[in-house]
């Protein structure tokens, strides 16, 4: 793994259906996810944040809400991760709500293209993201980003990363998926999504469905993580806009870091959708830390 680690802060809700997610960066920071990844030997440089259109809270039009702010913000996440990653540093952009996705992904995209990588996007989240402004009544462009970067949705954010579309969907693994709308069930379907649900974790583990999402790893492969802290169960997790119950534990969030970890493969990460206005006392922002500790390689033993 890359022991240079670039902190990149997008504080804005833009995409997002309640506000609150654009105090997720300075939440990450008070508890303390510099000092953590330095403390575990990386080299971390705080980039601050990013500037970018205010949030109007305006309702949908033509199908997408905040459609201008929204590809704004994403021009300037797509140019600060993929400055990183051509700085061989490793992008962990700050959120922030999960439509900004599309531009960090974007960036990655390009730069496995451009070094001849293969990529493989994990996403941790509730929700499959596989929207399109046909299939939503809301306009949130925060359900889109997945349908986007897979070619779904509008030109300027369909085009980003230069090349259309940006991923295939058979590069995602999606994990604790359990909430999805009807017609989007249909799409993911037909897209062929590789999609491990809270049932398939249910049923079979996590570790045998982390065992699948990370099969045929090589050293050609850029693993980028996208994590939406709703993917954790509200109990531990309150502090996010869309909580959904039924999501996976503490230890079976920290087994799915640490198998990610295991892999020496993380090269770029999100954090999004953490509210801080939904938080008590700032726990969600903790633990979002400690699973992160996790999956830059703190281990409860020291492993060979």
């Amino acid at each position: 793994m890359n022991p240079h680690i670039s902190l990149i802060g997008a504080p804005t809700d833009i995409g997002a259906g309640s506000r609150g997610a654009s105090m997720g960066p300075e939440a990450l920071r008070v508890a303390g996810i510099g000092p953590v990844l330095q403390g575990l030997g990386l080299e971390v440089i705080d980039r601050g944040n990013l500037i970018g259109p205010a949030n109007p809270w305006l309702p949908p039009v033509d199908g997408y809400r905040h459609f201008a702010e929204v590809a704004a913000w994403n021009r300037t996440v797509h140019d600060a991760v993929l400055a990183e990653l051509q700085q061989q540093r490793l992008p962990v952009l700050l959120g922030g709500d999960h439509a900004l996705a599309i531009g960090s992904i974007s960036a990655v995209a390009r730069h496995c293209r451009d070094h001849g990588k293969r990529l493989r996007v994990l996403w941790l989240d509730a929700h499959a993201d596989f929207n399109t402004s046909v299939l939503t009544p809301s306009g949130n462009l925060h359900g889109m980003p997945v349908a986007c970067l897979c070619g779904h949705g509008p030109a300027e954010l369909i085009e980003l990363g230069g090349h259309t579309p940006a991923i295939s969907a058979k590069w995602v693994r999606q994990i604790g998926i359990r909430s999805v709308d009807a017609g989007e069930k249909r799409f993911v379907h037909e897209q062929g999504l590789e999609v491990f649900d809270m049932r398939y974790i249910d049923e079979m583990g996590m570790r045998h469905a982390m065992e699948l999402a990370l099969a045929t790893l090589d050293e050609h492969t850029h693993l980028h993580v996208s994590f939406d802290v709703d993917f954790l169960d509200p109990a531990i997790a309150p502090g996010v806009g869309t909580t959904v119950p039924g999501g996976p534990t503490y230890r079976e969030a920290q087994l799915c870091m640490e198998m990610i970890a295991d892999t020496h493969r993380l090269a770029s990460l999100d954090v999004m959708e953490l509210n801080p206005a939904l938080d008590v006392r700032n726990q969600t922002a903790e633990l979002a830390v400690d699973l992160i500790e996790s999956l830059f390689g703190k281990s409860t033993l020291m492993r060979r």
